[in-house]
């Protein structure tokens, strides 16, 4: 493989790698991964009868509703709920997500601490072990550029105050990152920017290549092929790993620690937060959460505290872990209700080292101390009604990782995959009914019932004005709500703007620059927050109220078209989306950095009012990319989801009320042969499908936006 990497690199940096490897192998013990997620039993229990409905109505053989169906059921199938891992630095975080997806050792546990990859791990159990695969993706020449001679985000903040020399240590280890990556990657450097590498297997070995700290390469040498060789310019990977012990397939994104100054991480963290609906913060049990871990808690402070886990790590390393647990367990509640974090976020507590080995079947390495701890949590835990198991289902146990799996199950089954189902569900009730009442008209005309032929033409002008209207609608709507939404977040950040200000001012005047001021940016994220909220609620309910009105428009269209009596036909509207939490409230701005570099700038200037405007429109520069990140990459991102679902629901019921318009036109011998042709098992699979659709997914709309941090 490291012969020929070189040569594949530069000739096409985007071709599958297969070359003969060996495969990670599965744990011995799947019963102990099946132990952490079998909660996600009913959601797959709803799934497959949603699937099986779906099937049924396949064989109820209407060609114009295949395409549909066929698409529900690629959804379906395509469904991955995830879960995004984030936490201090040394926290055990990759140690925990290897025994999460039940690889050992897999990721390797001392990633650089200045690598920003975000590893994406897609466990299945449909996946067989042979067909295991990896991605990689790096960063393009423009992301590496900025990464580099701008520092990343702190680099912008120290620029923009001026204090550059608060850079030097940063600068300088990126300066070591960059030529570390020319020698190790030689002539393909450049090549590599904006590249995948593909590969048609996993193991420890490519995983270290991409996303972990490599050796020195001495100035002279040949490019290392080994590990590390590409971790400095790797931005993503995707691993597809083979898990039997699971019930569905799932993702853990284990994402960079958040709790130094490298801020381009933060960013990246920030992204990924938003892509999934889950977040699992790992702290340590020695760390713990205090105050000076304020990035990882503006960020689940934006997060309803429902989809917040926190997983306290490493207690196997407590000397007392039955006392301490609950001391540190109200330390951290302490310090988020003290910080506006969510304070009612599930705590657990656990040890991915127990877990490794008991999936290892290692018990024997726990060591001297760790096999204390383990000790003192277990009489601990009997008397609290453990139940009796044998050594490696305890130490399981124990670890905290069936606890963990148990919360995500949950959350995924509360959340995205109660949506999925419901999605599905509605989607697939409006193809049966149209089916039924399509079936109904063909055998009220075979039997020799009058009907009337139906002009597709003018029925498909009805239905693109019922559709434009809709269109039209929700985009006013929601193009209101956003001016609204725009004017309230520029009122927050002038209010913050002239406080600010007015803050330093006084400072400065009452108290000299001997003291350092400090202004907490709390205020302008509450309101940020609470504005982007008011939008959310006002939004879903919009979006919701013009599904039902164009699914009623269409409704009354399909009876009075086709003469249906009121109980023969009900169409129900789409779900309202989601909206994306405003995770990046969280993000860090120079006011949440502390330290002397304010003073230095201070004294640059001739006076204090004379630098009052510029200190205003440098925090103004600093604030505004967070802001508008809120309106781009959050409130439009709604608006693009419930558009695009309205499109498509609106697209289906188009093709469903032409077909049956279609069917008017069609000519009585044909109609005949084809309703004829295997009556009674098409009409037996239809109200199959019907019945197993019943009441499935049909929940009371829930308050997307409550945010009940």
């Amino acid at each position: 493989m490291n012969i020929a990497t070189s040569q594949i690199e530069d000739k096409n940096m985007k071709q599958d790698r297969t070359l003969a490897a060996a495969v990670v192998a599965p744990p011995s013990n799947e019963r102990l991964m099946a132990t952490a997620y079998r909660g996600l039993s009913p959601l797959v229990h709803d799934l497959r009868i949603v699937d099986e409905a779906l099937e049924n109505l396949l064989k109820v053989g209407d060609a114009e509703a295949e395409p549909a169906i066929r698409d529900l059921r690629r959804q379906l199938r395509a469904f991955e709920p995830s879960v995004t891992m984030i936490g201090q630095v040394k926290a055990g975080k990759t140690s925990l997500v290897n025994a999460m997806v039940g690889r050992p050792n897999l990721l390797p546990a001392d990633i650089n601490p200045w690598t920003s990859v975000i590893t994406s791990l897609h466990v299945s159990p449909r996946i067989r072990e042979s067909a295991q695969h990896a991605k990689f993706r790096f960063f393009s020449d423009e992301e590496w550029q900025n990464l580099l001679s701008r520092g990343g985000r702190i680099g912008e903040l120290a620029r923009r105050a001026g204090a550059e020399s608060e850079l030097e240590t940063v600068r300088a280890q990126l300066e070591a990152m960059r030529e570390k990556s020319r020698q190790r990657l030689g002539r393909s450097f450049e090549l590599l920017l904006g590249q995948e590498h593909d590969y048609g297997y996993v193991d420890p070995e490519l995983v270290e290549r991409y996303v972990c700290l490599g050796d020195e390469v001495d100035p002279g040498t040949e490019p290392d092929h080994g590990q590390g060789r590409f971790a400095d310019i790797t931005k993503a990977a995707e691993l597809y790993l083979s898990q039997r012990g699971l019930v569905w397939p799932l993702c853990v994104r284990d994402t960079p620690g958040v709790n130094d100054t490298f801020l381009v991480r933060e960013q990246i963290t920030v992204n990924a937060i938003r892509s999934s609906r889950v977040c699992v913060v790992v702290l340590s049990a020695h760390q713990a959460l205090s105050t000076v871990d304020m990035a990882l808690i503006r960020m689940i402070a934006n997060i309803r505290s429902r989809d917040v886990i926190i997983f306290v790590n490493r207690v196997d390393e407590l000397a007392d872990p039955a006392r301490e647990i609950p001391e540190i367990r109200e330390s951290i509640r302490a310090t988020l209700k003290a910080q506006n974090g969510p304070v009612d976020a599930k705590i657990l507590f656990g040890s991915a080292f127990w877990a490794t080995n008991a999936l290892a079947g290692e018990l024997h390495e726990l060591g001297k101390g760790s096999a204390e701890a383990l000790l003192n949590l277990a009489e601990h835990e009997v008397r609290r009604g453990l139940k009796e198991a044998s050594a490696e289902e305890t130490i399981w146990t124990l670890s905290g990782l069936p606890a963990l799996g148990r919360a995500i199950s949950e959350r995924i089954i509360e959340g995205e995959g109660r949506d999925m189902v419901e999605h599905l569900a509605r989607a697939a009730r409006n193809i049966a009914g149209g089916l039924a009442a399509s079936r109904s008209l063909a055998a009220e005309r075979v039997t020799g019932a009058e009907t009337r032929t139906v002009a597709k033409e003018a029925l498909a002008e009805e239905i693109d004005a019922i559709a434009r209207d809709a269109e039209a609608e929700l985009d006013r709507e929601l193009d209101n709500l956003l001016a609204a939404l725009d004017a309230r977040l520029d009122g927050a950040r002038r209010t913050f703007l002239q406080r600010a200000t007015g803050s330093l001012i006084n400072h400065l005047e009452a108290r000299g620059e001997q003291q350092v001021w400090t202004y907490d940016p709390t205020g302008l994220r509450v309101l940020l927050r609470s504005g982007y909220q008011v939008f959310t609620a006002k939004a879903g309910k919009v979006s919701g109220s013009v599904y039902q009105n164009a699914a009623t428009a269409l409704e009354g269209l399909f009876r009075g078209t086709f003469d249906l009596p009121a109980h023969a036909f009900a169409l129900e509207p789409p779900p309202v989306p989601d909206a994306p939490p405003p995770v990046t409230l969280g993000q860090t701005i120079a006011l949440d950095i502390k330290g002397n570099w304010w003073t230095r700038w201070w004294r640059r200037r001739r006076s204090y009012e004379a630098f009052a405007d510029e200190f205003s429109g440098m925090i103004d520069a600093e604030i505004a990319p967070m802001i508008e990140a809120l309106r781009t990459d959050h409130a439009d991102v709604f608006k693009a989801a419930a558009a695009k679902e309205l499109r498509s629901f609106l697209a289906a019921q188009r093709t469903s009320l032409l077909a049956m318009a279609g069917q008017t036109e069609e000519r009585l011998e044909e109609l005949r042969g084809r309703m004829s042709k295997d009556a009674a098992t098409r009409e037996k699979s239809l109200t199959h499908a019907q019945h197993l659709l019943s009441g499935m997914g049909q929940h009371e709309q829930k308050d997307r936006q409550r945010h009940d941090a």
